[in-house]
C-alpha cells in the first residue's frame, strides 16, 4: 500500500503516499487514535495526531510527517499503522484481482 517514506519537495517533513490510492475512514480513525490516547485534531477533510511527530492524515490516505528525521518519520509510520490497521503492501496484493 506504502511504497517508502519521501522526503517532501519542500525538505519540511515524510510523507506516505498510498498506491494504489487507500481511502481511509477518518471518523473510525479518529476513534482508534483516541483510543490510543493520541490527541487528535479533526479538520473535517483531514485529521492532525499529535504523535511524535505530528501527523496529518488525509481522507485520500495521504500521510505527512512534520519532521525532517527520517528515523522518527518511520517509528511514527509504523506506529500509525499498526493502530489504524493499515494493510502492508504483502496483504494489498494478495486483496487485489488477477491483473488488476
Amino acid at each position: 500500500m506504502y511504497r517508502r517514506l519521501q522526503l517532501c519537495s519542500n525538505r519540511g517533513g515524510y510523507e506516505a503516499v498510498a498506491e494504489p490510492p487507500h481511502p481511509i475512514d477518518l471518523a473510525k480513525a479518529k476513534a482508534r487514535l483516541e483510543t490510543a490516547g493520541v490527541p487528535v485534531v479533526d479538520a473535517r477533510v483531514l485529521l492532525i495526531a499529535s504523535l511524535p511527530p505530528e501527523v496529518t492524515i488525509s481522507r485520500a490516505g495521504r500521510l505527512l510527517f512534520k519532521t525532517q528525521d527520517a528515523a522518527e518519520a518511520e517509528r511514527a509510520f509504523a506506529r500509525l499503522r499498526a493502530m489504524l490497521g493499515l494493510p502492508g503492501m504483502e496483504e494489498l496484493a494478495r486483496a487485489r484481482p488477477p491483473g488488476g
